[in-house]
């Protein structure tokens, strides 16, 4: 049997672990982490029976006529039953999400917040078409924030499982065609795949084409980020520089704009 004495250096181990975790978790961008953050907890809730799912799904009789207005909102924060999918989604936020918030959004929270929103306007108006229709929409949110990192950093050398390497670019495909061979629906993928495109082709593509921007972010978004004080302030922020460059290989930074 230990003594005490020969446990502390594992109680000093595990709270310097903590440590650190908390500290990464706090490090994190403030949209990524709250999105993340209330994915893990709504999904835990809805597998441990505090919350059942059929009252947060996305049903839009009950949305519209009923006045459930909540599922147009919570629908997106579950992530399906605990499985490898799940902890390859929250992964996947981890990841991709912090990139993009950390990399081409940096100290642009608000068009951050305003992709999301977007996405998740685009996601439940897709979704009332009766082949798109999907009861939760959180996949497909994360799916779409994987499809415009791939377009933000195309050239990006992806390792699959060890097994196959490939192009950031056609990184979506890639993990659509793994859920087909697993057999998981491929419908939340490819209504992710939509939406990003959508909102990577309003911002991105036809201004590089030499169109205007058609999708701004909405000033009472800035102002909301601003009161709120989310993120780092906006001031010398890095722009996107749209006078140049090609589709394929995504689109360059220059700081102050």
């Amino acid at each position: 049997m230990s003594s005490p004495a020969e446990n502390m250096p594992k109680i000093q181990m595990k709270t310097f672990e903590g440590k650190l975790n908390l500290l990464f978790y706090n490090s994190l961008p403030p949209i990524t982490k709250a999105y993340g953050t209330a994915c893990l907890l709504v999904t835990v809730a809805c597998q441990v029976g505090l919350l059942h799912p059929g009252f947060i799904a996305y049903v839009p009789y009950l949305s519209f006529m009923n006045f459930q207005v909540w599922r147009l909102i919570t629908n997106f924060f579950f992530l399906g039953k605990f499985s490898i999918n799940f902890g390859i989604r929250l992964l996947m936020i981890a990841r991709y999400g912090v990139q993009l918030e950390n990399g081409p959004f940096q100290r642009r929270t608000a068009d951050f917040l305003w992709m999301m929103l977007f996405g998740a306007f685009s996601l439940l108006v897709l979704s009332v078409i009766p082949f798109f229709w999907s009861p939760f929409l959180g996949i497909s949110l994360v799916f779409m924030l994987l499809y415009i990192w791939s377009r933000e950093y195309p050239n990006a050398n992806i390792n699959i499982y060890g097994l196959v390497a490939l192009k950031a670019f056609y990184l979506p495909w890639a993990m659509l065609g793994l859920d087909v061979i697993f057999g998981s629906p491929i419908v939340p993928d490819l209504l992710g795949i939509i939406a990003g495109h959508l909102y990577y082709f309003l911002t991105v593509l036809h201004p590089l084409a030499g169109g205007k921007i058609i999708l701004k972010t909405p000033v009472l978004i800035h102002k909301l980020v601003a009161k709120w004080r989310i993120g780092a302030p906006t001031t010398n922020a890095a722009q996107p520089d749209r006078s140049s460059g090609a589709a394929f290989r995504g689109r360059s930074y220059r700081v102050g704009g």
